[in-house]
């Protein structure tokens, strides 16, 4: 089965997501099942391309080094390949890429099905968690991993997810929304507005961003002005003043928005025990073709910082995460506390209608009498780096890296073959 990797994109994570799709390509480049592609997508908001990448781009370069090569297309787009006479080359070159070329390869939507027999999205962000990929390959017929339109569009606005989750009576933290129109018109106004409402300190976000991508935690006054000011600057450039004020690292991604969020810091309060966690899943269709839901054992997450970092996450001896979590020195206490959280991850995932996998971001508050699971975000395209916590977490229940792709695989292509029946 020929596989297409699809990765990079604009978004502030695509530096992950080339890790990720690295990761994908080299488990399945050796599975001898499977023949991947790897693909990058390129562009903006408004307009994007997909180019097949030659073995050595992915493997060398960056996402930034990759999106130069991309700019001056005209040198591109003449060098197709024909997929349907692939040459005589190298048996290594043969198993390890599939179809050789040196070049990168513009290719359209229409052309993808000709080319790949499903596709595994390793975006993270627009245009892969909102939807807008998923509604592509599903007019050209194509299976892909993770969950459809409907759940894309709705996680990735984390204001309308939590509110969703809280008319569900899902314990999530209370938000506000600032907009660049409110704070253009009147800074003073946006400022005691939010401090009606929020106390020092709070969290600030973007609305439909990666899980760390421009998430801090705000001390003061002049933080949120600060946060305010960067965020909804005219161009890409970061002002050093504001970059100390804000305690950023050089060249810490900050994209421009049009609007952020603002939330209560979900601290521990009278709990006995608090600890951070992310959960993994998996799902899986049964021989009537219901959905089942295979929740694994959350990891403990531990930050340097007031926030853990894109880095800290997903790239290796850059964080620490603990699997299993440490609910409680009991083993038995331990275990019934784990099943009661994968009770309610699980209950979030079905209500936003998860499918293939997912990893979930939560507070988890430990009382004498009961637990509070507070839902911080719903990450449908988790990142897939070798680092990658999700890989612990599956290891547990018996699977190695391969396996777990391999089931994300199979699980889109029997979800589409179910569809056209």
């Amino acid at each position: 089965m020929r596989i297409g990797i699809i990765m990079g994109g604009f978004s502030a994570e695509r530096h992950i997501s080339v890790e990720s799709g690295r990761n994908v390509y080299e488990k399945l480049a050796s599975s001898g099942i499977y023949t991947p592609i790897p693909i990058f997508l390129t562009g903006s908001p408004q307009q994007h391309s997909l180019f097949v990448l030659p073995i050595h781009i992915l493997l060398k370069d960056s996402a930034d080094d990759i999106h130069e090569r991309l700019k001056d297309t005209s040198t591109i787009t003449d060098n197709s390949i024909n997929w349907a006479e692939e040459p005589a080359i190298d048996s290594i070159i043969k198993k390890y890429v599939g179809s050789f070329t040196m070049q990168p390869t513009a290719i359209t939507y229409q052309e993808l099905p000709k080319l790949v027999d499903s596709v595994f999205i390793a975006l993270h962000g627009r245009p892969g968690e909102d939807g807008t990929l998923q509604a592509i390959l599903e007019q050209h017929g194509l299976p892909y991993n993770g969950s459809r339109v409907a759940t894309e569009q709705l996680t990735i606005d984390k204001f309308a997810t939590n509110r969703f989750l809280h008319n569900h009576g899902i314990h999530v933290a209370n938000q506000a929304v600032v907009t660049i129109n409110e704070w253009e018109t009147n800074p003073i106004t946006s400022i005691e507005a939010i401090e009606a409402r929020f106390k020092y300190p709070f969290i600030v976000k973007p609305v439909d961003d990666g899980c760390s991508v421009a998430v801090l935690k705000i001390q003061n006054r002049d933080m949120f002005t600060a946060y305010a000011e960067n965020i909804f600057r005219a161009d890409a450039s970061q002002p050093t003043n504001l970059t100390q004020v804000l305690g950023l690292k050089p060249n810490a991604a900050f994209p421009n928005y049009q609007q952020f969020l603002v939330e209560d810091l979900i601290e521990k309060g009278t709990a006995t025990h608090f600890l951070e966690i992310t959960g993994g899943l998996l799902t899986h269709l049964d021989t009537q073709g219901n959905r089942q839901y295979e929740m694994f054992e959350p990891s403990e997450v531990v930050a340097t910082g007031d926030i853990l970092s894109l880095e800290e996450k997903f790239l290796a001896g850059e964080g620490q995460n603990i699997t299993p979590a440490r609910f409680h020195p009991d083993p038995t206490t331990n275990a019934n506390i784990s099943e009661q959280v994968k009770k309610d991850l699980q209950r979030v995932s079905q209500l936003v209608d998860i499918e293939g996998y997912a990893r979930i971001d939560a507070m988890v508050k430990i009382y004498p009498t009961h637990i509070e699971t507070w839902i911080i975000e719903i990450n449908t395209l988790p990142a897939l780096t070798p680092a990658t916590c999700i890989f612990h977490q599956c290891a547990i229940n018996g699977y190695r890296p391969f396996d777990f792709i391999h089931a994300l695989i199979q699980y889109g292509y029997k979800r589409a073959h179910i569809a056209t029946i």
